[in-house]
């Protein structure tokens, strides 16, 4: 079957959400004089992530509201209680450091270029639509899809197949029809093949230690593959990705 739209992931995807991350969060750090505090700013960033993580494994479940895991994020990272409006306001002074570091990933231009006349594009984002409309946009992406969806909105999250369904549906066409794009393995790449979709896993340098043999995806390891992939749609009978 041919394949006639990609969906993306956005964060550690076509975003450098990583890096943005990590430098937002220092240069946060040492203007809240947070760093003393930690043996190395590598080690805060470290745990940051770690409490990221845990918060964001929460929303995803449905525990907690998409502002509620910002919230507890800040509560669990400072061991402190804050009110709602503490936590906001600690939370909006990181985002104006981690927002100055924001850029895409350099493949990522040439790849939406290659895919631009031949391929429909959407994005799918375990986000909300305000965060991840807002970086679209800042990144000079928005334009470029025709959907942006996001659990928040959806009320359901990766790797749920109804997630992936949704964004089949925005399209107007069947899973065997898109390709699913993504940075985690399990989450995006077992996700959108479970769900029916070419899933095509972009593995950035190994953040994810996994048996890739147990993962239903095609391997990339830069953007700069997807478009021969997608042209020839290899899922059926032909040699695997995997190196």
């Amino acid at each position: 079957m041919t394949i006639r739209a990609v969906v993306w992931d956005v964060d550690d995807t076509l975003f450098d959400y990583t890096t943005a991350d990590r430098e937002g969060m220092r240069a946060h750090l040492a203007a809240e004089g947070l760093l003393a505090g930690y043996a190395t700013p590598e080690q805060a960033f470290g745990r940051w992530r770690e409490i990221t993580d845990r918060q964001w494994a929460r929303f995803s479940a449905g525990e907690v509201s998409f502002d509620g895991q910002r919230r507890d994020r800040v509560r669990v990272f400072l061991g402190r209680e804050l009110s709602d409006a503490e936590a906001d306001a600690w939370f909006r002074r990181y985002i104006g450091h981690y927002e100055a570091a924001w850029a895409l990933f350099p493949d990522v231009l040439p790849a939406l270029d290659a895919l631009a006349t031949s391929h429909r594009h959407a994005v799918l984002s375990n986000s909300s639509l305000t965060v991840q409309e807002h970086k679209l946009r800042t990144l000079g992406l928005l334009d470029r899809f025709e959907s942006v969806l996001c659990a928040a909105e959806l009320g359901v999250s990766k790797p749920d197949p109804g997630a992936f369904l949704a964004a089949c549906e925005a399209l107007g066409l069947p899973p065997g029809q898109v390709a699913y794009v993504g940075d985690h393995p399990e989450i995006d790449g077992r996700g959108a093949a479970e769900a029916g979709l070419l899933s095509v896993w972009i593995d950035r340098g190994g953040a994810y230690p996994r048996d890739v043999d147990a993962v239903s995806a095609h391997r990339i390891s830069t953007l700069a593959e997807l478009p021969a992939l997608v042209r020839s749609d290899t899922r059926f009978g032909a040699p695997s990705t995997f190196g």
